[in-house]
Order: C-alpha cells, then sequence, then structure tokens
C-alpha cells in the first residue's frame, strides 16, 4: 500500500515538485495561490519550449509558532511549450505586481492543451503546451513577509 506525501514528511526543506496530470496541477495550483511577481519575473524561453515564472510564494505548508507569515522564491515552469499569450497583464514591467490566484490546465487534442496561471485583476497568461508537466521549485530560504499578513479572499 503507499500513502500520499504530507507536508509534514518535508521537515521545513524547500519544495521540488512536479505536474503531471491535472489534479497534480491543482496541488500545485494550491501551492502558489497568493505568490506575487513583478512582471518582469515571466520570461517565455521558445528555444527551450518554457515558460517560467520567479514567485514568492506563501509558505502556506508550514505551521508557524513564531506568529508570522512567511514567503520564499521559487521558479514555476511550464515545459512543452508552442505559444504563449496574455491578457490584461503587462508584461516587462518590474513596478507592476501580480498576484496569482490559480494555474489550471484545458485539455486539448491527445495530450496537448492549455496551461492557464490566472491573476487577480482579470489578467491571464495562456500556455498552449504539447504535454501537461509543470514544475515548482523553492529556490531560496524562507523569509518573513513584508506585510506579516495571510491574504484573504472575501467570498
Amino acid at each position: 500500500m503507499t500513502e500520499d506525501a504530507r507536508f509534514e514528511d518535508a521537515g521545513g526543506k524547500p519544495l521540488y515538485l512536479g505536474a503531471m496530470d491535472p489534479d497534480d496541477l491543482s496541488v500545485l495550483s494550491a501551492l502558489v495561490q497568493d505568490a506575487v511577481l513583478p512582471s518582469s519575473e515571466m520570461r517565455y524561453l521558445p528555444d527551450e519550449r518554457r515558460l517560467a515564472f520567479l514567485v514568492n510564494r506563501l509558505r502556506r505548508e508550514e505551521d508557524l509558532a513564531r506568529g508570522g507569515v512567511e514567503r520564499v522564491q521559487s521558479v514555476l515552469v511550464v515545459d512543452h511549450v508552442t505559444g504563449v499569450r496574455s491578457q490584461g497583464v503587462t508584461r516587462g514591467d518590474p513596478d507592476t505586481v501580480l498576484q496569482i490566484l490559480s494555474v489550471g490546465f484545458e485539455p486539448g487534442a491527445d495530450a496537448a492543451g492549455a496551461v492557464e496561471v490566472v491573476f487577480a485583476g482579470d489578467g491571464v497568461v495562456r500556455a498552449e503546451v504539447e504535454a501537461l508537466e509543470v514544475m515548482l521549485r523553492d529556490v531560496t530560504r524562507p523569509y518573513l513577509a513584508p506585510s506579516r499578513k495571510t491574504p484573504e479572499h472575501p467570498e
């Protein structure tokens, strides 16, 4: 019998997770909800067929006894990308801060489809992919969030 991994199993270590199906992607989506990034930290690398985001992720998986809210810089990478479109997102401006609401997958023919990153304020980046493969990896040590608050989402 196998068991699903639990946050407790990580023991505070950096996350390094992959998604190869929509169920896996829903886990990554939950982990990057409320992540923030300057719009200049999005890169489409057509030669590598990759779309990458350097985000400041809220560390929801940690139970913080010291009363603070932590963030960590993480890389969110979408592979097998054949094209990227965006709507309502100003790309390349370091003063424009984006907040991720969700990451989803819209299936197409065979294994192809589209990965959509939805931002607060009705922005979206859509990556057409030949196959679903998304990776999330923490790349820095956690730090105390400057706001010291967990974002709230009114009903």
